[in-house]
This record gives C-alpha cells, structure tokens and sequence, in this order.
C-alpha cells in the first residue's frame, strides 16, 4: 500500500502547482501577452531580467502585476547562443488538449540531486532547452517540439545549471502535452521507458497523475486514453447528409 510520508504531501502540493504552471502557458495568449512591458508602458532594454516562469504563476494566481523588470547582464552573458537553446523544446503553439503527468519521486527520507538528474537524463537522450527543462524531441526535427518534458515540481519548475551543484527536489514530473509532433502513443511509448530508466538511474518511484504507484493497471487505462485520443483525431469530420 501506498505509504503517505511528508515527502508525498508535497509533491501534492507541488504537482498542483505544476500543472497550473502548465495550463498558463500552455492556454491560446492574448494580444500582447507574453511580452513584459514595463511600468509606465516603456518597453524592457538591453539586460533586464524576465520574470521566471513560477513569477508569472504567482501574478496570475493573485491577480496583479509583475514586478518591474531587474536591471542586469543577462543579454551579455547568454547572447545568441543562449536565445538558440532556448528555443530548444518550444512548442509551435500553446494550444493543447491533454496532459499526461509522470512523477519520478525520491524515496522516503531521500531527495533527487541536481547533477545526479543531469547526467540521467543525457543518459536517456533528453536535452535541456525551453523554460530551463529537458525535453526529447524528434530526431533531426527540434523544430517540431518536445515529445515530452521533465520538469522540477519546486517552483519555478526549472533546472539552473549555474547552480545545478545546490539543486535537491522530492520530485521530477514527466509530463506530455497533446497534440505532440507524433502521436499520443509513440509520445508515451518513448516517455514511460525513458521514466522507467531514469527511476533505476536515480533510485527513485515512479507515481500517477495521482502521486499513486504506477503499477500496470494505470498504464494500461493510459494505452487505452490515448489510442483512444489518437483515433479520434484521426478520424474524418462529421458531415450532415446532403437533402435533395
């Protein structure tokens, strides 16, 4: 049975605030949203600093404003070379239908390490790039986006390679958004091996969208949802018959 430690009631927690971190940037945007306008209407120069993507949650969650952008050097560090990875993962559009969550959880008492979650996920082929995430993406086609992501359940929900050193989470969420640039099944099919490895790599558990064991029962019903999502897209419009 499934054994609720305070490591769990976290990722409760945390695994909420993820997936509204997810629907508020994965909704159709407004005119002019997404782009940071500074008090007073004055476009953000050269070396401010962006809100980080749990900012943003936290704005929209209580309704008011950002803080005024920091003054910094971040163009100076990152340049185009930064710009270019993080374009690594983005999705053509922020339209989606579903999402389909994984959690790699640390076992009880235990947290997952910064550099120990770097070197796993090279390992299974992910590539660090949009929102400070790893991503799998379809090979010789980045452009096409993520088949799936892996996301820290601590808020902002980024890996900071900077200081990737000091990096400790109870949880990493597996998630992928529909439509992806294949189809649901071959999404899945390449994100639960690639959960199942980086589990034995890390020591940890895998849990459902429900932080329960992801036991074989589970995964079958998610087989069945997403044939089940993938026939429905395929098949033709209906049309009302022609009256002579």
């Amino acid at each position: 049975m499934f054994e609720l430690t305070p490591e769990r009631i976290w990722i409760l927690i945390a695994g909420a605030i993820l997936i509204l971190a997810i629907l508020f940037f994965g909704r159709p945007r407004k005119p002019g949203q997404g782009r940071r306008v500074a008090r007073g209407g004055e476009e953000p120069g050269p070396g401010r600093v962006e809100p980080t993507l749990g900012e943003q949650l936290e704005v929209e969650l209580a309704g008011g404003e950002p803080a005024a952008p920091v003054e910094g050097t971040q163009e100076g560090l990152f340049g185009d070379e930064e710009r270019a990875l993080d374009e690594l993962g983005k999705r053509p559009s922020d339209a989606f239908d579903k999402i389909v969550t994984v959690y790699l959880a640390a076992r009880a008492g235990e947290k997952l390490r910064g550099p120990d979650i770097v070197v796993a996920a090279a390992k299974v082929g992910l590539v660090y790039g949009h929102m400070g995430v790893f991503h799998r993406l379809v090979e010789r086609q980045p452009e096409r986006g993520p088949v799936f992501s892996v996301a820290n359940i601590v808020k902002p929900g980024s890996f900071d390679l900077a200081d990737i050193q000091s990096v400790e989470t109870p949880a990493i969420a597996f998630f992928l958004t529909l439509p992806a640039p294949v189809s649901a099944m071959d999404a899945w099919d390449a994100m639960l091996p690639t959960a199942e490895r980086m589990a034995e790599l890390l020591g940890g558990l895998l849990l459902d969208e429900q932080r329960n064991a992801l036991g074989r029962q589970r995964i079958g019903h998610i087989r069945e949802e997403l044939r089940a999502y993938d026939r429905q897209r395929e098949a033709p419009p209906l049309t009302r018959p022609t009256r002579w």
